[in-house]
């Protein structure tokens, strides 16, 4: 009997099998996968029922040298531990079916290393996201945490600004994209969807930038966030007023969000400027109408503060508290941002053009400034940089 009971359920899970037929949308990827397409069919085939849609949406999308190497395994496990989170997470049900498809079940957001994090991925940060009973909460709890669980910084000595989340986990340190790409798949790992967003070239300074998106279900609106969170929560940081700058369906200087499904567009990846692999959507208006209040007035000068500190010849970051003087009256103070920022990312004070200051590192009480430097934006001078050194 139990050798029929065998047989039988062999028999049944063959004849499924050969039943399933797969449609016209995943065949093009079938064809341009090449000797793989065998993986492809296995993971379409022994996919259950319930998942089989996610599967063929991974599929369908997928770019043409994932088609052509990714193994079925690799897949199917990917798929299973996205459903599994959908499932058992309080907010999973209340993810739209096309957010969860294209948010949450892929394997990755550019073209970093195809990594098998996910099944690590949802036992650490299910565990950080606790009892927690929204996608919000769990979020707040994930970005505080996701550092010290990780290890890993901000550093412009990472070996590549791609990296995938097991290279940046083993080196300990990622550039923007990299820590980017680390908090997706934290994220999408507990099935909160998750992108990332990122500008080529800011319109008004050097250097480019990429950060994430979420999506949650509290709020139904897709929302900006990153790595090391602003104090503020979603939709605020450093970052806002440079994107309030962005300029709609320029590939340089737009703001995009990457898309799993084809779009009729695509992310910039300044490391490789000519691909076109990842899809994307233009997300710059919501930036620039988010941020229009951040930006400098006429007649106002941003200034653009940074402290060094010089140990063992390599002059380091350094967080301090920074006064703008108009002799002994403070008109504005803040921190300037530690070793672990962003390059981009610097004190903002915004003064009026045509006015004498002086910009300061108070010393202690009593004691004379640790560093000063005077300055007089000039009119019309929208910005100016200044770096203070520490002795």
């Amino acid at each position: 009997m139990r050798v029929l009971t065998i047989s039988l359920t062999l028999f049944s899970a063959i004849a499924f099998a050969c039943e399933y037929t797969i449609p016209e949308s995943v065949k093009n990827t079938l064809k341009s996968a090449a000797a793989n397409a065998p993986e492809l069919e296995l993971a379409l085939t022994k996919c259950p029922d319930d998942q089989r849609k996610g599967m063929e949406f991974l599929i369908e999308h997928m770019p043409t040298k994932d088609a052509q190497t990714l193994k079925a395994e690799y897949l199917l496990e990917n798929v299973s531990l996205a459903y599994q989170a959908r499932n058992e997470m309080p907010w999973g049900k209340e993810i739209p079916e096309d957010i969860f498809l294209n948010d949450v079940i892929p394997y990755a957001s550019l073209d970093e290393s195809r990594d098998s994090w996910r099944k690590d991925f949802y036992q650490r940060f299910r565990a950080i996201a606790g009892d927690s009973k929204s996608a919000l909460e769990a979020l707040t709890k994930i970005n505080t945490a996701i550092e010290k669980e990780t290890g890993v910084q901000y550093n412009t000595k990472r070996r590549a600004a791609n990296q995938g989340p097991a290279e940046s986990m083993q080196l300990k340190m990622a550039s923007c994209t990299g820590l980017s790409i680390l908090f997706v798949d934290a994220l999408r790992a507990v099935g909160i969807p998750a992108r990332i967003a990122g500008i080529a070239m800011w319109t008004n300074k050097d250097g480019n930038h990429n950060w994430i998106e979420v999506w949650l279900p509290e709020r139904k609106i897709w929302q900006f966030g990153e790595y090391n969170p602003d104090k503020a929560g979603l939709d605020h940081g450093w970052l806002l007023a440079d994107a309030a700058r962005g300029v709609p369906g320029s590939i340089v200087h737009a703001i995009y969000a990457t898309s799993w499904k084809k779009t009729d567009k695509h992310f910039p990846m300044v490391w490789d400027f000519d691909a076109t692999t990842v899809p994307a959507v233009d997300v710059t208006q919501r930036y620039v109408d988010l941020g229009a209040k951040t930006l400098a007035k006429p007649g106002e000068c941003e200034l653009r503060i940074d402290a060094y500190k010089t140990a063992n010849g390599e002059a380091k970051r350094e967080a301090v508290t920074i006064e703008v003087r108009q002799f002994d009256i403070v008109v504005a103070k803040g921190t300037t941002p530690s070793a672990t920022a962003d390059m981009n990312n610097f004190l903002s004070i915004r003064v009026p053009q045509g006015v004498r200051y002086q910009v300061i590192i108070p010393g202690s009480a009593g004691q004379k400034p640790l560093a000063m430097e005077e300055i007089a934006p000039k009119d019309k001078q929208e910005n100016l940089r200044i770096n203070l050194t520490i002795p």
